[in-house]
């Protein structure tokens, strides 16, 4: 069984990676973190922080980024990225990471991204990703995460996230 959390470098998928190896430790599954990247939408990539305002598009540097950023935050994990077309709709990315997760049988998705209400839905938690029944999916709604003690022993949230 695998741990699966949708990143895109925000502060909720950064908190959401948290809360999966903090579980993993408790559940001992592994964390795999999967970003969505649109080829060559630098519009995308500049509003989630993979590129600078000057940069052009780069796939291999943006999921260079997104690695290394799942590696600060959760060593044990490991990423995967998925290429979806430059203007791919939202359906299209949710869909993608329902499968991935499906493929890598996941026992809980933790959805905390910028992209939650394209994923999970702006009025109810129950659509898309959520909508899966091969998995739980646990919704990280805060940036700095809830303490929860038995989570806290077993793995500290680091200090520039709390």
């Amino acid at each position: 069984m695998t741990l699966v959390v949708p990143y895109d470098n925000s502060e909720l998928s950064k908190t959401a990676l948290i809360r999966a190896a903090q579980f993993s430790t408790v559940f001992d599954q592994r964390v795999v973190a999967v970003s969505v990247v649109p080829r060559n939408n630098t519009t995308y990539a500049r509003e989630r922080d993979w590129i600078g305002s000057n940069e052009r598009f780069d796939t291999e540097a943006v999921v260079t980024t997104l690695r290394e950023s799942v590696a600060k935050i959760a060593p044990e994990a490991t990423f995967d990225h998925i290429s979806v077309g430059r203007d791919a709709p939202s359906g299209t990315i949710a869909n993608k990471i329902r499968r991935f997760a499906r493929q890598n049988d996941a026992s809980i998705v933790f959805v905390g991204s910028e992209n939650a209400g394209r994923i999970v839905g702006t009025l109810t938690v129950g659509s898309s990703v959520t909508t899966d029944r091969s998995y739980e999916t646990m919704i990280i709604p805060h940036a700095k995460p809830v303490k929860i003690k038995e989570l806290e022993t077993a793995l500290p949230t680091p200090p520039e996230i709390q």
